[in-house]
């Protein structure tokens, strides 16, 4: 198992910094963490929302551990149990699946351990508060979008297809639906190229996707790929194909390399979640839970819509807000 533990901050270095409430400065003097599990760092998505709770429970003198359950819901039940049997401040979740999320709510209350869900969402259990983006509107505007893009070319009777994170996600879900309708809206006329799900949610497995979809769809002219590095797969698979510049590719989510791919051309489109903001927003809740106050029960973080044309616009909030100030 994986981990990534940062530094724990003493209670004098939260005194000296004037963090203020005392029942902070006491966890943190008893070298109390606050804990995320997440499914995977490898993706970029996570790491950004990662950064962004780690800023908020570091500077209220918390420690801070990120715990990569590797898509695994097994795992990220594990590392729960470990986390519970040490006595953590509290737990911020993106769940694997909204279906297997409450094993660990039901785990952390309990033992009394708050619990904010960032993303992705749980099909029940109680929790101090979710942090999720409007993912129906988001992929909505990403069809949009595509839409345009299509309409443009004279490619709107053509097919378009999904390779879709877990419909098992009720993210993921809302992207699917929130797309499907925002083609339509956008003057769409053609038919699906057919969904396929992500299951190792690596760019080599959407590479596979799509070139499976090229060959079964010789009319398919759009791609929708439903999160952020994934996306690199489906335009190397498309090169592979030698069909540049004849089927265009929207995302989801945001790497630094979408920035030159969205002023290429080669990106039509990316919904960017904004990670590192929803981070923040999620150890606000964990620490106003902690501090034994009432977070928001639920919190929205908007999706920006980046597009080739907007990109220069929208950059400065993007480096922030999306990748963390990493570029």
């Amino acid at each position: 198992m994986e981990r990534r533990t940062f530094l724990k901050l003493s209670a004098t270095a939260a005194l000296a910094a004037g963090t203020g409430l005392a029942g902070l400065r006491a966890a943190a003097a008893q070298g109390k963490d606050i804990v995320y599990l997440t499914p995977g760092l490898d993706l970029p998505f996570w790491r950004y929302l990662s950064k962004g709770v780690e800023a908020a429970a570091t500077a209220k003198g918390f420690g801070y551990q990120a715990l990569d359950s590797r898509n695994s819901p097994e795992t990220q039940l594990r590392n729960a149990q470990d986390s519970i049997a040490r006595g953590v401040a509290g737990i911020v979740i993106s769940p694997t699946d909204s279906s297997t999320a409450p094993s660990v709510l039901q785990l952390a209350e309990r033992a009394g351990i708050p619990v904010v869900v960032a993303d992705i969402g749980t099909n029940s259990g109680t929790y101090a508060s979710f942090i999720i983006s409007d993912n129906y509107r988001g992929a909505h505007d990403v069809g949009v979008a595509l839409a345009a893009a299509l309409k443009a070319k004279g490619w709107e009777g053509g097919s378009v297809g999904i390779v879709a994170i877990s419909q098992a996600r009720k993210n993921g879900q809302a992207r699917t639906k929130g797309f499907l309708d925002g083609l339509k809206e956008g003057g769409f006329t053609g038919k699906e190229a057919g969904l396929q799900q992500m299951q190792s949610y690596t760019a080599d497995e959407t590479f596979k996707f799509t070139q499976d979809m090229l060959t079964a769809n010789p009319d398919m002219r759009g791609l929708f790929v439903q999160t952020d590095q994934p996306a690199i797969g489906a335009l190397r698979a498309i090169k592979a194909a030698r069909r540049d510049g004849e089927v265009l590719v929207a995302a989801f989510d945001g790497i630094p390399d979408f920035v030159d791919l969205l002023k290429s051309g080669e990106l039509v489109v990316s919904g960017m979640q904004q990670p590192y903001l929803m981070g923040v927003r999620s150890g606000e809740a964990m620490l106003e839970a902690i501090d034994g106050k009432t977070p928001e029960k639920e919190i929205t973080v908007p999706i920006l819509a980046v597009t080739s044309s907007n990109i220069e616009q929208e950059l400065p909030t993007v480096k922030q807000t999306v990748f963390a100030n990493e570029v």
